[in-house]
C-alpha cells in the first residue's frame, strides 16, 4: 500500500509540474507572475506536498523562482539569455551532426529502425509547419516540443535529448509573451521541420547543416529584432517610436 502510495503522488506530482508548465507556455502565466504552493494546491484541489515538490522541479528546469518569503514566482528570461540558448543549442547540435555522419553507414537494422522512427518524427514536422504557417501558436508549441523530443531519440544519448528539450522549452518560455502580441507573428514562426526531416532520411550532411543553420540564424535574426525594440515589450505588440516620431506631438499613439 505504501508503495502505491509513492507511485500516485509521484503521478500527481508529474501532473501538477506538467500542467503548470502548460500555463506558462501557453502564456496564461506571465513572467514575473508570483504565487504560493497553497494557492496552486487550492486552484487544483490537491494537498500542498505534491504541489510543492512540482513547483521545486519547475524551478529546478528554470522555468520558476522561489523565495523563501514569498513564494514562487515565473522567471523572466531576457534577450541575452534567449539568445544563449540558442548559440548553446547551435553548439550542440553541431556535435550531433558530426557524430551522425561519422565513420560508415549504419547497418541494416539500423537504418530500418531510423526509417520507422521517422515516420511519427516527419507526421509531427508536418503538423508543426503547418501550425506555424497558420500562426497557431498553441498548436505550434505542442507538436513543436514533440517533435524535437521523438528526434532527439533518434541521438541515442537521453543526456543531450534532454538538454536541448530543456533549453527549447525555455525558449518558448520566454518567447510566448512577445509573439502573442505581434501581428506579425506568422513571419517569426520557424516551419521547416519537414526539410529537417528529409535531410536526415536522406542522410545529407550538407541539407541537414543548412536546414539547422537557417533555423538557429532565423532565432537570432528575431532576438535581434527584439533587443532593437520591436515589439518594445514582451506581450505589446507594438513597436519602440522612433526618435522623429516621439518628438511630434500631433503624431496619434499607436
Amino acid at each position: 500500500m505504501r508503495a502505491s502510495g509513492a507511485v500516485t503522488r509521484s503521478t500527481l506530482r508529474q501532473q501538477i509540474a506538467d500542467a503548470l508548465r502548460d500555463e506558462v507556455l501557453a502564456g496564461r502565466l506571465q513572467p514575473g507572475r508570483e504565487f504560493t504552493v497553497k494557492q496552486i494546491a487550492e486552484q487544483y484541489g490537491v494537498s500542498a506536498t505534491p504541489v510543492r515538490e512540482a513547483l521545486f522541479d519547475l524551478s529546478a528546469q528554470g522555468l520558476l523562482e522561489s523565495d523563501q518569503h514569498r513564494g514562487f514566482r515565473v522567471h523572466q528570461f531576457t534577450v541575452a539569455d534567449y539568445r544563449a540558448m540558442v548559440e548553446a543549442r547551435a553548439l550542440v547540435m553541431d556535435g550531433v551532426i558530426r557524430d551522425v555522419f561519422r565513420g560508415q553507414s549504419p547497418s541494416p537494422a539500423r537504418q530500418t529502425a531510423y526509417r520507422d522512427a521517422l515516420v511519427s518524427v516527419r507526421r509531427r514536422s508536418e503538423e508543426a509547419a503547418r501550425a506555424a504557417r497558420g500562426g497557431d501558436l498553441d498548436i505550434l508549441i505542442g507538436y513543436d516540443l514533440r517533435f524535437w523530443r521523438e528526434l532527439g531519440a533518434l541521438v541515442g544519448n537521453t543526456y543531450i535529448s534532454d538538454f536541448l528539450h530543456r533549453l527549447r522549452v525555455q525558449a518558448w518560455v520566454f518567447a510566448v509573451p512577445y509573439l502573442r502580441g505581434d501581428a506579425d507573428v506568422r513571419a517569426w514562426l520557424w516551419n521547416g521541420h519537414a526539410e529537417l526531416v528529409t535531410a536526415i532520411t536522406h542522410r545529407d550532411r550538407e541539407a541537414l547543416r543548412a536546414v539547422i543553420d537557417a533555423y538557429n540564424g532565423h532565432a537570432l535574426s528575431w532576438a535581434d529584432r527584439l533587443a532593437a525594440g520591436e515589439p518594445a515589450a514582451a506581450g505589446s505588440g507594438q513597436r519602440t517610436p522612433t526618435a522623429e516620431e516621439t518628438a511630434d506631438p500631433a503624431r496619434p499613439e499607436g
